[in-house]
């Protein structure tokens, strides 16, 4: 206690005394650090100099007093919790938030070299791993679009073309049509019609009798769900987009099997799938609709307890 109290009373003499000299400061600075060095205790375990003499002591940062000494040992576990196995991650001091200055031996030439290709090779996987996931979806798009080529136009035809086009030309246009039929895929043709519908059905009649119920006049407004709220329309564009050539061909094959030509009798049965489809879909909206137009809500009636 004795290192202790002397420069505090000191301190409190300089004060009331007015003593401004250089050397009462310089020797009251040599005081508190005698001070500090005879009361050293480390902040992590708390243990003090006596406890273990053998202990390696280290002043890793700013503070002074009760915080200024730690364990070489402690401090490294510390360290070791904070960067949580990343050892280039920098470390600051708690209390006065200083950084703490971590040197590490020097390395030999071969593990210089092993940990700069180390270092190396982890920055480039993640650039590594997008290249391949980009040129995987694109191949993947190039065979798909290939494929659709010649179930469109026929086996024997869509070779020929292929063959006979220019590669860059199919390297570009083969990945687009996959792209194509999900941009088609999205728009939602049908929702619009059903509003030229529901607004001009009564100068219309015929729409009438073909969908029943569109002209009929509504008790109240319901409030359609918003596109964005479906949560599997990604799916469902993403699966018809892919799978609509082959239904378009299906489809040609049988309605239209006169047709001799194998792309317009796939483009006639695209376009009889696609008109047959939003005209279900067209209805299916409008009773959904009229369903929810004439809800009604019933009043509450107490159940009689047995």
């Amino acid at each position: 206690m004795l290192p202790t109290l002397v420069p505090i009373g000191l301190l409190v003499y300089f004060i009331f005394t007015g003593v401004q000299s250089k050397e009462y400061k310089e020797i009251l600075q040599d005081l508190i650090s005698i001070a500090d060095q005879a009361s050293v205790s480390c902040w992590v375990c708390f243990a003090t100099d006596e406890d273990d003499r053998t202990a390696e002591w280290v002043r890793p940062c700013k503070c002074r007093g009760s915080t200024k000494w730690v364990h070489q040992a402690c401090l490294q576990r510390w360290v070791d919790e904070k960067q949580r196995g990343n050892s280039t991650a920098r470390v600051a001091c708690p209390q006065c938030n200083a950084e703490y200055l971590i040197v590490f031996p020097k390395l030999g030439p071969l593990v210089y070299v092993l940990d700069l290709a180390d270092r190396l090779i982890s920055k480039a996987c993640p650039f590594a791993a997008a290249g391949i996931m980009v040129g995987s979806i694109y191949w993947t798009a190039v065979t798909y679009g290939a494929v659709t080529v010649m179930q469109v136009v026929g086996h024997k035809e869509g070779l020929d073309v292929m063959e006979r086009a220019d590669p860059l030309f199919l390297l570009i246009g083969l990945p687009t049509i996959p792209v194509m039929l999900i941009l088609g895929k999205m728009i939602r043709w049908e929702d619009y019609v059903l509003k030229l519908w529901r607004k001009y059905s009564n100068k219309l009649q015929i729409l009438n009798s073909i969908f029943p119920g569109i002209g009929c006049p509504v008790p109240r407004i319901p409030a359609e769900a918003s596109p964005l709220a479906d949560h599997v329309s990604a799916t469902r564009i993403l699966c018809g987009a892919l799978v609509f050539p082959t239904i378009a061909t299906i489809v040609g094959k049988l309605m239209f099997s006169s047709v001799n030509s194998n792309l317009q009798r796939t483009i006639l049965g695209g376009i009889a799938f696609v008109a047959i489809k939003g005209a279900f879909k067209v209805y299916f909206k409008q009773q959904q609709y009229l369903r929810q137009a004439h809800r009604k809500i019933l009043n509450y009636t107490e159940q009689e307890e047995a």
